[in-house]
This record gives C-alpha cells, structure tokens and sequence, in this order.
C-alpha cells in the first residue's frame, strides 16, 4: 500500500497533486480480480465524483485500467508490473486442492492453464506418475486451438475476435488438427452449445485426448481446467466432475457463489 494514509488527511481537502490522487485510486485495486464502481473509488478515496471520474478516463486511455460493463479493473500496463503474475498465483492457489480432488476421483491427469494470444500457458499440471506419460509441463505452452483448454477458452471469445488471434496463420501439431479459421469458427459454435465443454482427441498428440472447461471471469475467460487421458477413453464421463471443479474453483477464486454453467 502507498503511503498516502486517508485518516492523516484532513477532512474536506485534497492530495495537492496528481499523483498522490492517482495512487489513492489504484491503492484501492488491491488484488487483480478487483472491480470497482465509479461511486465506489470515490468513497474510498475522499475526491469529488467528478475528479475521480476525469482520473479514471486518464488511466483507461492509458492502459492502466479497464473500464467494462462491471466497473473498472487493472489494464494491461498495470498488469505487465507484476499483477500478471499475481493473478496467476492467485488462480493456481484457489484452484490446487480442486485439482487434486478432480485426479484422485478420474485418476487421470489434470491440468490448468491460461489463454495468452493463440497460445494457453500451463499454471499446474496434477496426476502423480501418471503425468509423466503426459508431455505437457508447468510452464510451458501450447497451441490454444488444438487443446481442449485452449478451445473452451476461445469459445468465450467473439468471433471477431478470435480472427484477430489467427489472422497470421493456424498451427497444426496432428493430422486431426483444426488448420482453417471457419472449422475452428463451427467447432466453438459447438463448444457453446455444450455448455462451454470442450473435446479433443489426438489435435495435440495422437494418441492423447483431453475435455475442457473455462473458468468465467466477468469479461472473459481466466482460466480452464481439463482432465487428459487415453485418446480412445470415455472423456464424457468425466466431465461432469471436471464442470463442478470449475464451480468450485471460481467460487473460492472469487469468494462468491459460482455462476451456473450451462449443460
């Protein structure tokens, strides 16, 4: 926290500068999941509405805050500091025993990643010995759109902007690769009406297959959670214990009750 104290400023006045009012208003995102309302970072700063809202227009147009339906929240600017990293170790931490949970009852491996541009990143990799078939690590990357993870995650995404992500070009790491932007654009499709679960089978490696589900955060995906086996095994049945891992995940990651997925 900064060391501007509310309480040792005298009732009715303002920080003399800018700064000093600019760090009274990010001081208050303490976490990168926080959202506030106009109204709320004006209390929780003392500055007159119309101050607080000509700051916060500065910072969104700066990219240190996002203004959304949902209030305001850290942009990318303020992200690339750290928040990033925060975040995903906020992610890992309230989604670690659900991991746990989910591979003791599948047994079989389980994973957590996040999107990054045509990409996911692996935050947690869970399944004992059994992980050790599966060639994947904590830490590295995959192709977003031959993964199960990757593919629940898209499917949250508007078309638009899922042709800004493969404008260049679309990997194919198997024969059973999606490599055309209107098949991935029909596979999502199929995606949504799941209920956001996502199914693959040998679009990674062959002889792998995994099902998928994101984690919804109030602009988009976090996060997604996906249980890998055999490419011939019954995925299906397994996935209803992969959607009530995301349920409890995002409950605890928001400490709220989890919004209800559909299927």
């Amino acid at each position: 926290m900064s060391a501007l104290r509310l309480e040792t400023r005298p009732a009715g006045t303002l920080p003399p500068s800018m700064m000093e009012r600019v760090t009274l208003i990010m001081d208050l995102f303490e976490r990168p999941q926080t959202r506030l309302t106009l109204e709320t970072v004006s209390r929780g700063t003392r500055l007159p509405r119309s101050t607080t809202h000509r700051i916060l227009d500065q910072l969104v147009r700066l990219d240190w805050l996002r203004h959304t339906d949902a209030g305001y929240t850290l942009g990318e600017r303020a992200l690339g500091l750290g928040g990033r990293e925060t975040a995903h170790s906020a992610l890992r931490a309230a989604a670690a025993p659900h991991l746990l949970d989910l591979a003791v009852r599948t047994r079989m491996v389980v994973h957590l990643a996040v999107l990054d541009g045509p990409e996911i990143y692996y935050l947690d990799k869970v399944g004992g010995r059994a992980a050790v078939d599966i060639p994947s690590r904590v830490g590295g990357r995959a192709v977003a759109h031959c993964t199960g993870l990757g593919k629940a995650m898209l499917a949250l995404l508007s078309p638009e902007e899922i042709d800004a992500r493969y404008a260049a070009t679309m990997e194919c790491r198997t024969r059973r690769s999606i490599g055309r932007l209107d098949h991935l654009h029909r596979e999502l499709a199929l995606i949504r009406r799941r209920g956001g679960l996502a199914i693959e089978r040998g679009e990674c490696f062959p002889h792998l297959g995994c099902v998928g589900l994101a984690l919804r955060g109030p602009e988009g995906p976090i996060g997604a959670v996906s249980v890998v086996g055999d490419g011939k095994s019954s995925l299906e049945l397994v996935a209803p214990l992969v959607v009530d891992t995301v349920r409890a995940v995002t409950a605890d990651l928001f400490q709220a009750p989890a919004p209800q997925l559909a299927g």
